[in-house]
């Protein structure tokens, strides 16, 4: 698709991303749902605290409004929180405006279903169509729809978060890293509410800070934190905290894979029936796969993407799955990646066994393995040539795990390989010489 991705509209804004783009989606959206329905049309919105998301949001609910639909305003608020109050509360459809874990010069448009589901790519395509010149009618006199302050929508959220954990967090001393973006506002709230002795950082925002050195994709400094200060956990979020990394005890990282590991084998120990099988992506571990079998767990692996995940989770009926990155659905509990539900879980998970995360996460000894990005703008087409191909073929043969990509977010061909330590940088060499000359060759 031109402007979507596997994770919606992304890139510099004001460039890339501009808000004519952000009006002419709204304009879209407002019309396209009023076709399906005769009363006013209502579209949830929310935002990350990117200097550029004002902008983007007033575009976008100022074209929806043009086409008849009011816009409820959330404000600065999680993407799993929009995707929640559409599903819960009768909405047409949701958008939050949001980079993600992309750097404060990016933006983006993520767009939800009345199921809290994300748009399928045949309404994404039509979506592109309209923004490539489409033309639709205004709406006129009391057909035109307005703005709604709606920040209790953001509140019913953290309220519905609360009601969660089974117990009191009560002793448990935990670190925040809410990445300066819109985990700053529910994070701390909700572990302070349960109890938790809270530590946070990254929670000053200031539109140009959103992931600066900090968060899911930085935890460096939360790892820091939880050794310096003898916390028990720490979780660290990207921009719109969809995403969440944890760190033991000890200071040490356990990302999106650890992650699935300890939630599968809680499911497992409880005889929940959907507890027998995970949904991944091609880049999670092989290790991760390796260890959940010992467990009696199946893996489904699909291509890169959480709404990738999301489907498969929906086709097969079971309940958790997710990313290397941190991205995790628990689909009891909801739609979409969720970061601050996932370090309840997790936290709950650790307080119910009364073992460490150190200790729950024995068991899983992820492969060594080397990733890098490659920019070009012709990703997919580099990713797909055939001297990359061969390269791939020639890992694979050597007893490797190679995946060469373009990415679904950003101008780069990402890179991965993984198996026997003393190969992987020749591999690595041989898969980015690849990928540089299949760029120059294209």
């Amino acid at each position: 698709m031109k402007y979507f991705g596997t994770d919606g509209f992304r890139g510099k804004a004001n460039e890339r991303l501009t808000a004519v783009h952000a009006f002419r989606v709204g304009r879209f959206l407002g019309r396209y749902h009023a076709r399906d329905k005769g009363e006013r049309v209502r579209i949830a919105v929310g935002k990350d605290t990117r200097r550029s998301s004002y902008a983007l949001e007033y575009a976008l609910a100022a074209g929806a409004a043009a086409s008849g639909a009011d816009v409820y305003l959330l404000h600065v608020t999680t993407t799993p929180s929009v995707a929640y109050i559409v599903r819960t509360e009768g909405f047409d459809c949701g958008v939050m405006i949001s980079a993600s874990h992309n750097p404060f010069e990016d933006n983006g448009i993520k767009i939800f279903g009345g199921d809290g589901e994300k748009l399928s790519d045949d309404v994404l395509a039509r979506v592109e169509e309209y923004i490539d010149g489409g033309t639709l009618p205004l709406a006129t006199g009391a057909e035109i729809g307005r703005t709604i302050d709606y920040v209790a929508g953001r509140n019913r959220y953290l309220a519905y978060l609360l009601s969660i954990p089974r117990t009191s967090f009560r002793g448990l001393r935990v670190g925040l890293d809410c990445a300066n973006g819109s985990a700053f506002a529910i994070a701390k709230a909700v572990f302070d509410a349960l109890g938790a002795e809270v530590v946070c950082i990254g929670a000053s925002p200031d539109g140009k800070n959103v992931n600066a050195g900090c968060g899911s994709t930085h935890p460096e400094g939360l790892c820091a934190l939880v050794a310096e200060r003898s916390l028990d956990l720490g979780f660290a979020f990207d921009g719109d905290a969809d995403r969440c990394i944890c760190v033991d005890e000890r200071g040490q990282i356990v990302d999106g894979d650890g992650i699935l590991y300890v939630a599968a084998k809680d499911m497992r120990a409880r005889g929940e029936p959907e507890g027998n099988g995970v949904v991944t992506t091609v880049l999670s571990n092989a290790g991760l796969e390796r260890a959940l079998a010992r467990e009696g767990v199946s893996v489904l692996r699909t291509p890169v993407g959480d709404k990738y995940v999301a489907e498969a989770l929906a086709e097969s009926g079971l309940l958790l799955g997710g990313e290397t990155s941190g991205h995790i659905i628990f689909r009891k509990y909801g739609t979409t990646g969720d970061g601050i539900l996932t370090a309840l879980r997790v936290a709950e998970i650790v307080l119910e066994s009364k073992c460490p995360l150190s200790c729950l996460t024995r068991g899983y000894t992820p492969l060594p393995r080397r990733e890098k990005n490659v920019r070009t703008e012709r990703g997919a087409a580099v990713a797909a040539c055939g001297q990359v191909r061969r390269a791939v073929a020639r890992a694979e043969a050597n007893g490797l795990r190679a995946v060469v990509r373009a990415s679904g977010t950003e101008p780069v061909v990402r890179i991965l390989v993984e198996g026997e330590e003393r190969l992987l940088d020749e591999a690595m060499n041989a898969l980015e010489r690849a990928v540089r000359d299949g760029a120059e060759a294209l």
